[in-house]
């Protein structure tokens, strides 16, 4: 079976342990600190809605799913970021996106009507009861991608 050689960057290196250029590694340099975060709101997102979905689904069902929903897409970026490569640039860029547009609706729809959810979910009030990262973290990752994409043109 032929021997494939790694692909290089511009500057002629290459990552000879993945074949991947260097700059096409989300999850290096400053993404090590988006992918621990996206790596934590996974893990607190899905542990309140798997909790909140077993004890207690009669009391907010609507929010408790929309928290499941919440720690699928954070999950799905953590492993984008981490995978890296331009695919999974794209699939992080379209979750980032589903990201931002649900913090702001859920966000928007729990100051509009707050009687329409009986608890809160992730996204509720922008992310209040995560300090707001959760509305900052999806607009930090489109501008970490963004820039990602921009190093491999």
């Amino acid at each position: 079976m032929p021997e494939t050689a790694p692909r290089t960057t511009a500057a002629g290196a290459a990552d000879e342990t993945t074949g991947r250029d260097p700059v096409t590694k989300l999850g290096a340099g400053p993404g090590r600190l988006l992918v621990t975060l996206y790596g934590v709101f996974t893990v607190a997102a899905a542990s309140r809605s798997i909790y909140q979905l077993i004890a207690q689904f009669d009391r907010a069902p609507l929010a408790y799913l929309l928290s499941a929903v919440s720690a699928l897409v954070y999950g799905f970026i953590t492993f984008s970021l981490v995978r890296g490569g331009e695919g999974a640039r794209r699939a992080a860029v379209a979750c980032c996106a589903l990201e931002l547009i649900g913090v702001v609706g859920i966000g928007t729809w729990t100051l509009v009507d707050p009687a329409a959810f009986a608890d809160s979910t992730v996204w509720s009030y922008f992310g209040m009861d995560y300090l707001f990262i959760p509305v900052a973290l999806p607009v930090t990752g489109l501008m970490w991608l963004r820039r990602a994409r921009t190093a491999t043109a």
